[in-house]
């Protein structure tokens, strides 16, 4: 596996390319942002490879919001998963930093959301739902440290769910947070596991040093990632 000096790549073979992204980074391009978007790094990493080599996005991160992201090298398989990706995406986990001491230690979240005209979304008895389960790893007096697992994976889910349960994430100003210790939005895609053809594989992101700096509590890394066959 190679190792690009812009971008932090945890797996790649024939048909993937998965990468750590960083927070401040977006994903894909925006009307306002054409060129700065980890699919623009992306891209430009294959096609050194080889000029004829295509990268497409099958899913993505908000800007703020450190990470997995899944890469397909081809259309075909870029398709596969888009259409069924609740489903391939059978385990997708966040580490969580939030305003407040959680009282819960575990607890499932379900709401209805929609996004209005300004891009912000809220509960809407019309909105589509959303399942966020977190557990609540440590507290101090004035944050919260959260693993987050999401059954669904609607725009702003947890962002907003916490939010409504009065515990933004920190450094999240859109949904109401006031305090910003780490100088970065608190949310990081730490584990993805995905079901392609036979079989199963697991992607890892180490947790920010910034993070860890915010708790005694040590939070566990894994490896970046491991890839098991399916039984049929």
């Amino acid at each position: 596996m190679a190792k690009n000096k812009k971008m932090d790549i945890l797996y790649e073979d024939k048909e993937l390319l998965v990468i750590n992204k960083p927070t401040g980074l977006l994903t894909i391009a925006t009307e306002k942002e054409k060129w700065n978007t980890l699919y623009h790094q992306a891209r430009e990493y294959v096609k050194k490879q080889n000029p004829k080599n295509k990268i497409f996005i099958v899913h993505r991160l908000d800007k703020d919001t450190s990470g997995i992201v899944l890469f397909a090298k081809n259309e075909k398989l870029k398709k596969e998963l888009q259409m069924k990706w609740n489903e391939v995406a059978f385990k997708r986990e966040y580490i969580a930093i939030v305003e407040g001491n959680v009282k819960k230690n575990k607890d499932t979240l379900k709401s209805y959301l929609v996004e209005n005209k300004t891009y912000q979304v809220h509960s809407s008895k019309k909105g589509e739902l959303a399942i966020t389960h977190y557990e609540t790893l440590a507290n101090s007096n004035a944050y919260s440290l959260l693993k987050i697992r999401i059954d669904t994976g609607k725009k702003n889910q947890i962002r907003v769910q916490l939010s409504e349960i009065g515990h933004p994430i920190v450094g999240d100003k859109k949904y109401g947070c006031t305090k910003n210790p780490m100088g970065r939005m608190g949310l990081h895609a730490s584990l993805l596991g995905v079901k392609i053809k036979n079989k199963e594989y697991r992607f890892y992101a180490k947790v920010p040093v910034e993070f860890k700096r915010m708790f005694e509590r040590e939070i566990e890394d894994y490896e970046s990632f491991t890839v098991l066959n399916v039984k049929k």
